[in-house]
């Protein structure tokens, strides 16, 4: 996988001479090679691949005929070759990772190149947020993954098994289904501490008539997986079962409006205005969902402050959920792709309350 050709494309309607990577991903985004240190130079006709003695054959094997690979070490540090390259290219115009880098880093580079950057991270990130074909085909391998690593986690939540071990079990089960990593820690919170949607696992132990939230993923192909379902263990009370439908219903109505050109706040407005309506509204805080891909937290957002549509083959998750302080919580999340004509939803878990 390399998106060079679309990097090219946009160098060139954005009026520039070339565009500089050094974060992780975009570089891996840029090339389909990932490596923990170095840099990607593009210009409008060709590319050049930066990295050090440790991935110097790997990349030489990956990446020969696609871009010219140079060896960087203590003689030839990267600033120096880039500076040799900005000359050797006669680059005057040199977009840069203004949100990547830091303000230290950003201003290093231009010292070093002797040239005032362009900010260009709106230029990449505008193309990471339309899925090419490969990339969707990672996000629903992961994505099983998910849904596999939960089914067999399930019959393990019993009386007494810790958050903890839950966590460990559903990091356990991805890598051993073929996952690369997890795409973030996993959030495990059971009873009480399922009122905080973003709680950390601890060593609360699993109790008769608990909630169970569970909320991870991971990555195939350096892309990311997400998933929450909430789960009961013994028993609900009423009131746990009327919020569990009320999230399931929010959940479909945002789906069922999600396509491309609807804008993410009306999509979060489906399932805000469903949630306001049985007088929950106070309880749900966050937005309705965000976008994933090489991270899993990406843009655009299905959220109040997005007014811009959403555009076709963004991959967004849909995650309404209800917390209660101190008492429980709700969330049930899944991962869409958005086309023309509506949501592709890639999360195959059943998502009808489940009580083990």
């Amino acid at each position: 996988m390399n998106n060079l050709k679309r990097i090219q494309d946009a160098i060139i309607s954005n009026d520039l001479d070339a565009v500089l990577l050094i974060d992780p991903l975009n570089r891996y985004y840029a090339a389909g090679f990932h490596t923990s240190d170095g840099a990607v130079l593009i210009t409008r006709e060709k590319g050049y691949y930066i990295t050090d003695s440790r991935y110097i054959e790997a990349a030489h094997n990956a990446l020969d005929g696609l871009v010219e690979v140079i060896l960087n070490d203590r003689a030839h540090p990267i600033g120096k070759i880039l500076k040799q390259l900005v000359s050797d290219c006669k680059i005057e115009k040199l977009g840069a990772e203004d949100g990547s880098l830091t303000y230290q880093q950003y201003l290093a580079y231009e010292r070093i190149l002797g040239l005032k950057l362009v900010p260009a991270q709106n230029l990449i990130m505008s193309l990471r947020q339309i899925k090419q074909p490969e990339e969707l085909e990672y996000m629903k391998a992961a994505q099983a993954i998910t849904d596999q690593a939960l089914k067999e986690v399930l019959p393990l939540i019993r009386p007494g098994v810790t958050e903890r071990e839950i966590a460990a079990e559903l990091t356990y089960r991805q890598l051993r289904l073929g996952a690369e990593g997890n795409s973030f820690d996993p959030i495990v919170v059971t009873g009480s501490h399922s009122s905080m949607p973003h709680g950390v696992p601890g060593d609360r132990r699993i109790e008769m008539g608990d909630f169970i939230t569970m909320d991870f993923g991971c990555l195939k192909g350096g892309y990311c997986s997400d998933m929450t379902r909430t789960v009961a263990l013994g028993s609900v009370t009423d009131e746990m079962k009327k919020v569990y439908n009320i999230v399931l219903e929010a959940q479909l109505a945002g789906i069922a409006i999600a396509k491309a050109g609807v804008t993410g706040a009306a999509i979060d407005g489906a399932a805000r205005d469903l949630i306001a309506s049985y007088g929950y509204g106070e309880y749900f805080g966050h937005g309705f969902g965000h976008s994933l891909g090489l991270y899993i937290h990406e843009a655009p957002n299905c959220a109040p402050n997005n007014r811009e549509p959403m555009p076709e083959h963004a991959v967004c998750s849909a995650e309404p959920g209800i917390y209660l302080p101190g008492r429980f919580g709700v969330r049930i999340e899944d991962v869409m792709h958005l086309t023309a004509d509506g949501a592709e939803v890639l999360t195959k878990s059943p998502k009808e309350l489940i009580i083990l």
